[in-house]
């Protein structure tokens, strides 16, 4: 019996239930008993799916399904129109809490020279200074989201933008020291995410990630620019419009 057999099995027993998240499997030695095969056929079968995202845990210990609660990010709502930030949390938060879920976000605040995607994106010389309000969100205490927002240095100088820590105001931040969000551009891609991304947000091998970017221009050009590293199985991305 070939290791993809046993991956092959295994996956229809969690996609039929048999399996439910969180669950632990049976130990190599016990799976090797079963399907009379080595332990090295085993190990190779969990790692395919860990490879899918399917199964965590490492050989030698407990492995287990993959228990996903995804959240729903409605992108067409967020930061859009009559805002929900309050001193008790910004729009990001208070959504998460409306869902029934707990968020934290862990921030710091640095200055950097612009690159030329942040550049590019916020219309000011490379090599420009920023302010960086960099984001680990957490819900219900597992990672979430890594969001980095850069401000040019001519709106955020002196304004709450280069306070530490988990700033919100009525209205966002933006709006209260007088450069309000009027359009916002979005754009995403999927792709593989970067050692320290997987590091970061604990992703398990294999997981893609969406890397989600929003623009915002006020009346003069851009204000700020989010650069979100979403992980693909802890989210459901959703967005409506009128056609």
């Amino acid at each position: 019996m070939a290791a993809k057999t046993i991956a092959d099995d295994l996956r229809t027993q969690i996609k039929a239930g048999a399996l439910s998240p969180g669950d632990v499997l049976p130990t190599s030695r016990e799976l090797a008993e079963s399907y009379g095969v080595t332990l090295k056929t085993v190990n190779a079968g969990i790692d395919l799916l860990k490879v899918e995202g399917l199964v965590i845990g490492e050989q030698g210990g407990r492995r287990r399904v993959r228990a996903n609660r995804p959240i729903v990010w409605n992108l067409t709502r967020f930061e859009r129109g009559s805002r929900r930030d309050s001193a008790a949390g910004d729009d990001w938060s208070t959504g998460i809490r409306d869902a029934g879920r707990e968020p934290e976000q862990h921030v710091t605040v640095h200055t950097a020279q612009a690159g030329p995607e942040v550049a590019a994106w916020l219309q000011v010389p490379a090599g420009s200074d920023v302010v960086q309000r960099v984001r680990l969100r957490t819900v219900d205490g597992q990672p979430y989201q890594l969001a980095t927002s850069s401000f040019p240095m001519s709106i955020a100088k002196g304004t709450p933008l280069m306070d530490q820590g988990d700033v919100s105001m009525p209205g966002g931040i933006l709006a209260s020291i007088g450069h309000p969000q009027l359009h916002v551009r979005d754009e995403i891609t999927i792709r593989m995410p970067s050692p320290e991304e997987s590091e970061q947000l604990q992703l398990p091998p294999g997981t893609p990630v969406a890397e989600h970017v929003r623009i915002g221009y006020g009346e003069a050009g851009p204000v700020r620019v989010m650069v979100t590293i979403a992980p693909g199985d802890r989210h459901r991305l959703v967005y409506e419009m009128d056609v």
